[in-house]
Order: structure tokens, then sequence, then C-alpha cells
């Protein structure tokens, strides 16, 4: 990373937290800060701001190092990634140096993937934090169950199709399918499902759901790499979904969504729009119905 960069994003970070009255970081506290699914531009204002304050950042793997560019150049960088198959620090060895920082005085931002609390284990950071006596700052951050799936032209809700959307992890914190979920109920009740971290277990995932009244041809998407410039959108059903994962080598990190909500992103894909795809004006047939109410 260029020491022109580092310069250029710290005098944006300073000129907008000044005119927007920011707050200060103070010495001896933590900020839990999400850093969005990828794209830099969908860091918020107050992530923008503790960049620029920090003197620790300690951040995980799916933070685009261009972020980082927004850092003062006086903060120290340590990672602290996580990474299904690949050694990783312990989460309580995490806390433990978020703890031992901030009660080094230092100004210490934990920045994390997506939300702090949408499967980040922020809280449990958080909460070791109260029982150290170091006082937090949360600031949410655009998840990549809602934010990622955008990028690919793909709603969470739309009226025609679902009043509701499950967000469930694809792991437990071993890494094994989250068997104790109550899969009859999501499967009868949730119109609109989203994976995280779940492509390992995508074959039993799709196994249960049909087994419990899913439809084997629903549509689904998988989008790795959400938001990036190298994002990668796999469209297939819940039927075909692991084989054709398998036969294309699709790889994580990827968010997955099951639902009828698939199907609009013949009319949604804007990304694709910008590469000459003509999108469909009414992808779901519904225009004639939906005028009407």
């Amino acid at each position: 990373m260029s020491d022109k960069v580092v310069k250029l994003g710290g005098r944006i970070a300073e000129n907008v937290s000044a005119r927007l009255g920011l707050p200060a970081f103070e010495p001896g506290w933590v900020w839990l800060v999400g850093a969005g699914p990828g794209d830099p531009g969908l860091l918020t204002l107050h992530a923008v701001n503790a960049l620029n304050q920090a003197d620790v950042i300690v951040y995980d793997a799916l933070v685009d190092e261009t972020m980082l560019g927004l850092a003062s150049p006086r903060a120290k960088l340590e990672y602290s990634g996580k990474r299904g198959g690949k050694p990783s620090p312990k989460q309580r060895d995490i806390s433990a140096r978020l703890v031992e920082l901030a009660r080094q005085g230092k100004r210490v931002l934990r920045l994390k993937g997506g939300d702090p609390f949408v499967f980040g284990r922020g809280g449990e950071e958080a909460l070791a934090l109260v029982d150290a006596g170091i006082p937090f700052r949360v600031v949410p951050g655009v998840t990549a169950g809602i934010g990622g799936l955008g990028y690919a032209g793909i709603p969470v809700t739309h009226r025609d199709v679902n009043h509701a959307v499950t967000f469930i992890t694809g792991h437990m914190a071993g890494g094994d399918l989250p068997e104790h979920l109550d899969w009859p109920s999501i499967a009868k009740g949730s119109p609109v499902i989203v994976l995280y971290m779940a492509l390992s277990h995508l074959p039993r995932i799709a196994e249960l759901l049909i087994a419990n009244g899913r439809t084997a041809h629903e549509p689904v998407a998988l989008v790795r790499n959400a938001t990036l410039k190298d994002q990668e959108v796999l469209e297939t059903t819940l039927a075909t979904a692991a084989v054709d994962v398998e036969r294309t080598g699709f790889k994580a990190p990827a968010i997955i969504v099951i639902g009828e909500v698939v199907r609009l992103r013949e009319g949604l894909d804007w990304l694709g729009a910008l590469e000459g795809r003509v999108l469909k004006r009414d992808p779901l047939e519904t225009r004639a119905t939906r005028d009407a109410v």
C-alpha cells in the first residue's frame, strides 16, 4: 500500500469527521466495527472515523485491505483472520488481545467483515470487554446476506415473494453442520433462506430442506467475493446446487440464498447491466397483479 494512498485516505477521513462532528476515539477504548461485505464504498462514516483515529487495528480475513488505506499512518495493523480449514487464532486469544491493548491505553479498532453482531462473534468479544471493565462502542456494518445479495441483484425481501427471511450460519464453531436447528420448521416456514459459511455443508443442507418439504427445483444462488471486483454468481437449484458447485469449482467465501427471490436477478442484475446484460422487465411475471394492488 503506497504512502500516497494512506495520506489521501487520512485527509478524507479527517475532513469527514470534522464536518459531521463524529465521536472522538478515546484511549483505552475498543470499537467493534463492521467493515461491510467487501466494497470499501460500503463502509459507514463511523467506520471511516474509527480507522482514522485508531492506534491499533485488529482486522479479520474478510476485510479488504483497501480499507486499511484510510487508517492513520501511525496505526499498527494486526491480522486476526479466521478461515475454515486453515490455522487460525482462538477466539479467546483475540478477545484477550483486545483487552491487553486497551489496558495499554491504546485506541483499539476491532475491524470485522460484515456486521459484528451477524455471525461475527462480536457479542462474545463485547462481553469479554465488559468482563474486563473495558469501555467499548459498536459500529454496525452492512452484512453480506443483505449487501452482498444486493450487488448480485437479489433482494432478500420482495412483496410478490416473501414477507420473511431467515439467516442461518452454515457451520458451528468446530466446523460441524448445525444439525440441532429445527430444519423441518425452517423448510416449511422460511420462504427465503440466507446461508453464511455454508458451502462445505451445502449437500447436506439441501438434503435436509428437500426432505422436509422444499421443492427440488427451487432457485438457489451462490455469491462469491460479494461486492468485490471479482464477484461471481452461480445460479442453480436446490437439487443440483451441490453438483454445480463441484462442477464449476465454486469456492468460498460465498453467501447462499434459497428462494423465489433469486428469479428477480433477471431483472435486477444492475452490475450485469453495466456490462451489457439486457434486464427482464417482469421476471416474476406478476406485473398485472402487482399494479392492481
